[in-house]
């Protein structure tokens, strides 16, 4: 029996109001041809809206989602991950020979740390059609920064994960993201041409209102860096797929695999980063993953916060000149209607309660306490600054740590001390019964 889908709560009719009073302002300032947008929360488009030039229904309507499509394709590179037939580590001549970014990692080329040049040589890819992987005449002039140098955006790069999708998968680029990530999605109105009913390309004259119709064709190999095109509901359906409703695309932790920043530290405020295939962003306080796009005559956007469970996109027929809507859009909704977060109830501990409370790692207090019955949380007492993370069990006794400093690292707990990556954590500060590294001064505490 086919299941009904679960449709969005619609938001108040006085968030309407406001999210379509961000929206119209947005279209008249910015000059946009044509504008649609919405807020995405359990499941699809909880709200959207359309201001110009924009036929019926205008949720329908198709506009190209510019590198959105690296997001689309870092999912199914994702896939092949977790299937086994590739590694992030590995570098790209194994699985692509024959390029000069051969020595560089797949991770490093999801990530844009692969030093790859930002675009393809010849022609701009953008606006002139383009051919085969070896049409482009790759050469080492495409290699401009040294490996894991730094933050580099690479649409090139992403080209080339684009046509190692389609060697490790037997098939177009186009066919293997339709078939592992579009269709499973439900998303039948993005395609990797337009399909109508589909806005035109528009570029916005600066000093005059008057447009000029902006090209399209098929990009080639670079089609994977920004190729696809889809309306605002499937934009909206892979909002509620950043958020977590994966539909077994992709397991849930490789997602929160793809939202970790690369190369940067998260806890500082103000920054903004790439993970594997999503911008990863601190606005206002939140951090925020998706990814933006932009085309000859087209932006586009979609942005979760996967902490509220909301998210917002927006496409508009417009080569430059209309400001992000998605980022103040949340914020209305952030705002207007706030997450009624789960109610707490009580929950075993994962380990007894004597292990539990202060620990010292040499004269600093941390508290080690339980995060409902699976996790671990160690961090400084209220107050005092210090490394935080969180760890999860392993079938071993011994706990990994998920985020934070101690990341990816191992915590063993004995009866008197914890065991953390060579820190020792005593009961008391220094604890001369405890194994502390270096010994405790015979003297004690003078």
């Amino acid at each position: 029996m086919d299941t009904v889908p679960v449709m969005p709560e619609p938001v108040l009719p006085s968030t309407a109001r406001l999210l379509l009073a961000r929206t119209a302002r947005t279209q008249r300032e910015g000059r946009a041809p044509s504008l649609v947008a919405g807020v995405v929360r359990d499941g699809g488009l909880a709200w959207s809206a359309a201001r110009g030039e924009v036929p019926e229904p205008h949720a329908d309507v198709q506009y190209r989602l510019g590198s959105i499509s690296k997001t689309v394709t870092a999912v199914v590179v994702m896939r092949l991950r977790d299937e086994g037939r590739l590694h992030l580590d590995d570098h790209l001549e194994e699985h692509l020979p024959g390029t000069p970014l051969g020595d560089r990692t797949v991770g490093q080329l999801l990530s844009h740390l692969a030093g790859a040049s930002a675009e393809s040589p010849g022609g701009w890819w953008e606006r002139t059609p383009g051919g085969s992987l070896g049409e482009l005449g790759l050469g080492p002039s495409d290699v401009v920064l040294g490996a894991a140098r730094r933050f580099h955006y690479s649409n090139l790069g992403f080209g080339l994960l684009g046509e190692l999708v389609a060697r490790l998968r037997g098939t177009s680029w186009e066919d293997a993201v339709t078939a592992e990530v579009l269709a499973p999605l439900g998303m039948t109105r993005t395609t990797p041409r337009p399909v109508e009913p589909a806005a035109e390309g528009r570029a916005v004259h600066p000093w005059a209102d008057v447009v000029l119709a902006e090209p399209e064709h098929h990009a080639g190999v670079m089609a994977a860096a920004g190729q696809l095109w889809a309306s605002l509901t499937d934009l909206g359906r892979f909002g509620a797929f950043l958020l977590g409703d994966t539909a077994g695309v992709l397991d849930p932790a490789t997602l929160e695999e793809m939202t970790v920043p690369a190369g940067v530290d998260s806890s500082a405020a103000g920054w903004a980063s790439y993970g594997l295939g999503l911008q990863v962003l601190r606005v206002d306080g939140c951090t925020l993953v998706g990814h933006g796009g932009s085309m000859p005559g087209f932006l586009a956007g979609v942005f979760v916060d996967r902490d509220e469970q909301i998210g917002a996109v927006s496409l508009t027929n417009s080569t430059s000149g209309v400001d992000p809507l998605v980022f103040g859009l949340l914020t209305d909704l952030r705002a207007a209607e706030p997450r009624i977060v789960e109610p707490w109830t009580p929950a075993p501990s994962p380990l007894p309660l004597e292990r539990l409370g202060v620990w010292f790692w040499g004269p600093s207090p941390y508290v080690l306490r339980s995060v409902g019955s699976d996790l671990l949380h160690l961090g400084p007492l209220p107050g005092r600054s210090g490394r935080a993370s969180r760890f999860s069990p392993r079938d071993d006794g011994t706990w990994v740590g998920l985020d934070g400093y101690f990341a990816g690292e191992t915590l063993r707990i004995a009866e008197d001390h914890l065991d953390l990556d060579t820190f020792i954590f005593t009961r008391t500060p220094y604890d001369p019964e405890a194994p502390v590294p270096g010994g405790v001064h015979e003297h004690g505490w003078q």
